[in-house]
């Protein structure tokens, strides 16, 4: 984005940015430690943990370095969309979609898994790690542990309470309590391992692959325990937008990752000095007492950060969907004026804090949690390797051995994890598929009944000079005002304007034919923002063009069309919508489950008047039936 890559080039700014990336960025990934090795030694008998620490530890070592060093700051971070990074990104850059109208194809449907799964992981993620850090307080009071979910549960709704309030709000504190965090990481499992220092032999990749072959039976659950250490590196592409390439590479191997492996590590360390537990290898590697209280406190803060990364993505995820014509229209409240990126939707908020809320009653450990959260993970990270194949041939131009070579080998890893997490389906692994599953039908079908709709309605072939020729009939009275009629199709005329003129018999004198355009990139610069021409006889077209991760304001809009030439009064327009009324049992091309999920999602999305910020007395909507 252009105003990241201007500020970065300030002094200082490219500090800031850093900082801000650790508390956005890196707020669910920087949280792993807290439960990773406990699950991947739950993963073996009892008493082989000892011997096998090592084999632990080489494996989550070389998969962050491989995942997330390789795979995402190396090779993903390049696939940016002017800037912008996310699953829509990819989308745009690989030309998966044939064009806004175009019906589904598989590169689209694959596209709206990953940001389905990653909707997914958005339930999960404050869920499992605000209640992972929660039961520390098992292991420094006895007796409490009937306080553990309705704590957890009370910080969750804290938390989502506080949404509205917006990222600026409480976004100051995130970056330097993180980097708080990843030293207070770095530094006490710099200290075990200097009490222990065998345990740098885990840094030999071997010791991982030995563990794996030499456990055949128990290799599927140890890695999907091993894929808990690198949940949120989607959040690195997603969030790039916000802070950067350089920024986010910067941090990572700056200070998350020598944090990271520093601790794991100390974990590792201090368990084979024997005095280590296995229920909660974090908070053991503090010294007893106030240390450890403390280690406690700061890892539900940064608990809590983690979480509100992913809420945020979720926000931002969903207005791209919108945008792109994936999802109907929902609330969008801007909550900071100098920074555009950051949002508020009220419907997702409540809906991930019943998701999250709802999670932790359910499955009430951390533990039971983890099996659910891997597959979200390996599933959106399929998809990622999957579209940036596409990308390395047709934006990249990448001959195809080349781009099939480094991919297959991403893609024979992501299958290795995904593959592994699919054993504890049954211990809720089927979480987040059934949300995704939810998720992506309410996107397809939206895309699908839109699609239908412009092809019956919209795709009028009344030409410009057949308008103009209505618009100048003696049968016509012209009437003093604006008439704006919203345009779905910016070549065509709207089907809103044939109906006032048959109904009415009349016309403004000034008539403009609105068409808002989404196009696939983040942001559209002013200078292509706005296209005006005069078509005759007092009719003009205006086509005003944003991005996906913008939101249209047709009333700020009035004012420049004005600036162009068009003689119109802002006080004196009417707004022409019209109000589409579903009917199932037509022939659409869609299951009939589809028309009548459309038919839902239609009358309960929100109204395009609102979603446009038009004032609502100057509003006329027309009822257009429509049998699917």
């Amino acid at each position: 984005m252009d105003s990241t890559s201007e500020a970065s080039s300030r002094p200082g700014a490219r500090f800031a940015l850093g900082l801000g990336a650790l508390g956005v960025v890196f707020g669910d990934i920087g949280t792993s430690p807290l439960y990773t090795i406990r699950e991947c030694l739950h993963a073996l008998p009892p008493a082989e943990h000892a011997v096998a620490v090592l084999g632990v530890l080489s494996l989550i070592v070389w998969s962050l370095i491989v995942v997330v060093s390789l795979k995402y700051t190396i090779l993903v971070l390049r696939a940016d969309n002017r800037g912008e990074g996310g699953i829509f990104a990819l989308l745009a850059l690989g030309k998966l979609e044939g064009g806004a109208r175009a019906g589904l194809g598989g590169g689209t449907l694959l596209v709206l898994a990953g940001a389905s799964m990653l909707c997914g992981e958005a339930v999960i993620t404050p869920a499992i790690t605000v209640l992972s850090a929660v039961e520390g307080i098992k292991e420094v009071w006895s007796g409490v542990e009937h306080l553990v979910v309705p704590l957890a549960c009370l910080i969750l709704g804290g938390l989502f309470a506080m949404q509205s309030r917006g990222t600026k709000f409480i976004g100051w504190i995130f970056g330097p309590v993180m980097l708080v965090w990843f030293f207070v990481l770095g530094a006490l499992g710099f200290w075990r391992i200097l009490e222990t220092p065998v345990v740098l032999q885990a840094l030999n990749p071997l010791l991982g692959i030995k563990l794996i072959t030499s456990h055949p039976g128990q290799a599927a659950i140890l890695l999907g325990a091993v894929v808990l250490a690198f949940t949120g590196v989607e959040a690195l592409y997603a969030d790039m937008g916000h802070f950067g390439r350089s920024a986010i590479v910067g941090a990572w191997y700056g200070v998350v990752l020598p944090g990271l492996v520093l601790n794991y590590f100390g974990q590792g360390a201090h368990f084979l000095s024997g005095r280590g537990s296995a229920e909660n290898p974090f908070l053991a590697i503090a010294p007893a007492g106030p240390i450890r209280y403390a280690l406690l406190g700061l890892s539900v803060f940064a608990a809590i950060i983690a979480s509100q990364a992913l809420i945020s993505g979720a926000f931002s995820l969903v207005r791209q969907a919108i945008q792109l014509g994936f999802f109907p229209r929902l609330t969008i409240r801007h909550t900071n004026p100098d920074q555009r990126g950051q949002i508020f939707l009220p419907l997702i908020n409540v809906s991930l804090a019943l998701g999250s809320i709802a999670t932790v009653f359910g499955f009430k450990s951390s533990s039971s949690l983890a099996a659910a959260y891997g597959i979200a993970v390996t599933g959106s990270m399929i998809v990622t390797t999957l579209a940036l194949l596409v990308v390395m041939q047709r934006a990249w131009a990448w001959p195809g051995w080349r781009a099939w070579g480094i991919c297959g080998l991403f893609l024979l890893l992501d299958f290795t994890f995904f593959a592994s997490t699919l054993q504890k389906f049954r211990d809720g692994g089927w979480l987040p598929l059934f949300i995704a599953t939810g998720l992506l039908a309410i996107m397809a079908t939206w895309k699908l009944g839109k699609s239908e709709i412009f092809r019956r309605v919209y795709a009028n072939e009344i030409t410009e000079q057949e308008l103009c020729d209505i618009a100048s009939s003696r049968h016509i009275v012209r009437v003093r005002g604006t008439g704006v009629f919203m345009a779905g199709n910016p070549v065509g005329t709207p089907l809103v304007l044939l109906h006032h003129v048959k109904a009415n018999k009349v016309l403004q004198e000034t008539v403009l034919l609105l068409s808002i355009v989404t196009e696939e990139v983040p942001y559209v610069s002013d200078d292509r923002r706005l296209e005006v021409r005069e078509i005759g006889c007092g009719v003009w077209r205006a086509v005003a063009r944003y991005g996906y991760m913008e939101s249209p304001d047709v009333s700020q809009l009035i004012g420049q069309i004005r600036g162009r030439g068009v003689p119109l009064k802002p006080a004196e327009v009417t707004y022409y919508f019209n109000r589409e009324m579903i009917i199932t049992g037509g022939d659409a091309r869609m299951w009939e489950w589809q028309k009548h999920l459309y038919g839902f999602l239609s009358r309960n999305a929100r109204q395009a008047r609102d979603y446009y910020r038009l004032p609502p007395m100057q509003i006329i909507e027309v009822g257009l039936p429509i049998q699917l």
